[in-house]
Protein backbone atom coordinates (compact mmCIF):
# COMPACT_ATOMS: atom_id res chain seq x y z
CA UNK A 1 0.00 0.00 0.00
CA UNK A 2 0.98 3.62 -0.61
CA UNK A 3 -0.49 5.14 2.05
CA UNK A 4 1.22 8.78 3.20
CA UNK A 5 3.55 8.39 0.47
CA UNK A 6 2.66 11.17 -1.81
CA UNK A 7 4.75 13.00 -3.84
CA UNK A 8 5.32 16.18 -6.07
CA UNK A 9 5.33 14.72 -9.52
CA UNK A 10 5.01 17.87 -11.85
CA UNK A 11 3.43 15.35 -14.27
CA UNK A 12 6.66 13.51 -15.46
CA UNK A 13 8.32 10.22 -14.90
CA UNK A 14 10.48 9.77 -11.97
CA UNK A 15 13.68 10.27 -14.27
CA UNK A 16 13.11 13.20 -16.17
CA UNK A 17 11.81 15.07 -12.44
CA UNK A 18 15.01 13.91 -10.85
CA UNK A 19 17.11 16.02 -13.56
CA UNK A 20 14.78 18.86 -13.25
CA UNK A 21 14.84 18.70 -9.84
CA UNK A 22 18.50 18.85 -9.65
CA UNK A 23 19.59 21.37 -11.94
CA UNK A 24 16.79 23.60 -10.44
CA UNK A 25 18.69 23.10 -7.33
CA UNK A 26 22.19 23.87 -9.36
CA UNK A 27 20.53 26.99 -10.68
CA UNK A 28 19.41 28.14 -6.92
CA UNK A 29 23.06 27.47 -5.41
CA UNK A 30 24.80 28.94 -8.12
CA UNK A 31 22.82 31.99 -9.05
CA UNK A 32 21.03 32.53 -5.18
CA UNK A 33 17.70 33.76 -7.44
CA UNK A 34 15.86 31.53 -9.48
CA UNK A 35 12.45 32.46 -11.33
CA UNK A 36 10.06 29.40 -11.62
CA UNK A 37 6.53 28.27 -11.04
CA UNK A 38 5.08 27.70 -7.55
CA UNK A 39 5.33 23.77 -8.05
CA UNK A 40 8.54 23.26 -8.86
CA UNK A 41 9.59 25.99 -6.46
CA UNK A 42 7.64 23.94 -4.09
CA UNK A 43 9.12 20.67 -5.02
CA UNK A 44 13.14 21.58 -5.03
CA UNK A 45 12.76 23.56 -1.91
CA UNK A 46 13.45 20.27 0.68
CA UNK A 47 16.45 19.03 -1.93
CA UNK A 48 18.48 22.73 -1.36
CA UNK A 49 17.62 22.85 2.25
CA UNK A 50 19.08 19.59 2.72
CA UNK A 51 22.13 20.54 0.17
CA UNK A 52 22.99 23.27 2.77
CA UNK A 53 22.73 21.63 6.09
CA UNK A 54 24.87 19.15 4.62
CA UNK A 55 27.56 21.66 3.29
CA UNK A 56 27.66 23.91 6.37
CA UNK A 57 30.73 21.26 7.92
CA UNK A 58 33.31 20.93 5.23
CA UNK A 59 34.06 17.64 4.57
CA UNK A 60 35.16 15.06 2.40
CA UNK A 61 31.80 12.88 3.12
CA UNK A 62 29.71 16.22 2.89
CA UNK A 63 31.75 16.86 -0.42
CA UNK A 64 30.84 13.13 -1.69
CA UNK A 65 27.11 13.51 -0.27
CA UNK A 66 26.93 16.88 -2.28
CA UNK A 67 28.60 15.84 -5.92
CA UNK A 68 26.15 12.52 -5.56
CA UNK A 69 22.73 14.51 -5.26
CA UNK A 70 23.99 17.80 -7.49
CA UNK A 71 26.38 16.06 -9.92
CA UNK A 72 28.39 19.50 -10.52
CA UNK A 73 31.61 19.96 -8.55
CA UNK A 74 31.35 23.98 -8.92
CA UNK A 75 28.31 24.13 -7.46
CA UNK A 76 29.67 21.92 -4.59
CA UNK A 77 32.75 23.96 -4.10
CA UNK A 78 30.01 27.03 -4.25
CA UNK A 79 27.98 25.11 -1.35
CA UNK A 80 30.82 24.55 1.12
CA UNK A 81 33.43 27.52 0.46
CA UNK A 82 30.78 30.38 0.33
CA UNK A 83 27.08 29.30 1.19
CA UNK A 84 27.69 26.74 4.00
CA UNK A 85 29.73 28.79 6.47
CA UNK A 86 26.90 31.79 6.24
CA UNK A 87 24.37 29.12 7.11
CA UNK A 88 26.45 27.85 10.07
CA UNK A 89 24.55 29.22 12.71
CA UNK A 90 21.07 29.16 11.29
CA UNK A 91 19.09 26.23 12.70
CA UNK A 92 16.86 26.20 8.90
CA UNK A 93 14.83 27.48 6.53
CA UNK A 94 17.56 28.93 4.28
CA UNK A 95 15.10 29.63 1.36
CA UNK A 96 12.36 32.38 0.54
CA UNK A 97 9.19 32.03 -2.24
CA UNK A 98 7.95 34.66 -2.90
CA UNK A 99 5.18 34.90 -5.55
CA UNK A 100 5.54 37.51 -8.33
CA UNK A 101 2.36 37.02 -10.64
CA UNK A 102 0.84 34.85 -13.11
CA UNK A 103 3.01 33.33 -16.39
CA UNK A 104 1.72 34.67 -19.48
CA UNK A 105 0.71 32.26 -21.89
CA UNK A 106 -0.89 29.70 -19.68
CA UNK A 107 -1.22 30.90 -16.41
CA UNK A 108 1.21 29.54 -14.11
CA UNK A 109 1.56 31.08 -10.67
CA UNK A 110 5.31 32.35 -10.88
CA UNK A 111 7.34 32.82 -8.45
CA UNK A 112 10.95 33.75 -7.21
CA UNK A 113 13.01 31.32 -4.73
CA UNK A 114 15.86 33.02 -3.31
CA UNK A 115 18.28 32.07 -0.75
CA UNK A 116 17.69 34.39 2.58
Amino acid sequence: MRHRKRQTRLNQRMGPRHALLRGLARSVLLHERVRTTAGRARAVRPLIERCITIGREPSLVARRSLLASLNDPRTVAKVLEVIGPKYRTRAGGYTRTTLIGRRTGDGAPEVIIELV
